[in-house]
């Protein structure tokens, strides 16, 4: 499975796995300084300071304490990601991840000052991650895909899957379960790779 990586997929799987090593090394030292932190939540929770980089920056971070967190990012990465490479180029995929990961911050950071204020901090790959299943249910629409979580026993096409998934997390996000997790992070990651995918189709760029 490593050899059918592409570049960038095995460039972005190292660094996470990188980063996720440094985290175990220093502590909160990266969290407080790289993880996306609520606009003006140093003056009102006393959280460090949002940074600018920070949009980038928390999307190589994942939770010390849940290793699963890691493992279901960078298996969503390497089961969407080399076939989306292959079609979209290292360059336009490398811009359309590094969007989807830009849109799910800043989607979070609306949340945080509008719907559910608080000092939490945003860490994870996830929404980098929606950005490439939306792609992936977009371009293989369909594509017979294999749940093993939740199990169903026969494969469902990708945009079947895809469509599915995006009603569960606004369900989700919207009825305020299974709290902790950033669902408007990752609708906000899809909705962008959607706005990108569409963008390249309206500009007659979209590669063949």
């Amino acid at each position: 499975m490593f050899q059918a990586l592409t570049p960038i997929v095995r460039l972005l799987l190292y660094a996470n796995l990188i980063a996720y090593g440094a985290e175990w090394l220093t502590g909160d030292g990266l969290f407080e300084a790289f993880a996306l932190w609520p606009v003006g939540g140093d003056r009102l929770y006393g959280t460090p300071p949002f940074e600018p980089w920070q949009l980038v920056s928390y999307a190589f971070l994942h939770d010390r304490g849940n290793l699963m967190h890691l493992i279901g990012n960078m298996f969503g990465l390497c089961m969407f990601g080399p076939d989306t490479e292959r079609v979209l180029g290292p360059r336009r995929f490398a811009l359309y991840y590094g969007a989807c990961v830009i849109g799910a911050g800043l989607a979070q950071l609306w949340v945080a000052h509008s719907i559910s204020p608080g000092p939490s901090e945003t860490i994870g790959a996830s929404g980098g991650i929606f950005g490439l299943l939306l792609f992936y249910g977009v371009t293989f629409p369909q594509r017979k895909l294999v749940l093993l979580f939740p199990p169903i026993p026969w494969p469902i096409p990708a945009w079947l899957f895809t469509s599915l998934y995006a009603v569960v997390e606004l369900y989700l996000g919207v009825s305020g379960h299974m709290q902790g997790v950033a669902h408007f992070a990752h609708l906000g990651g899809a909705a962008t790779g959607l706005l990108l995918i569409l963008y390249w189709r309206l500009t007659a760029r979209e590669p063949r």
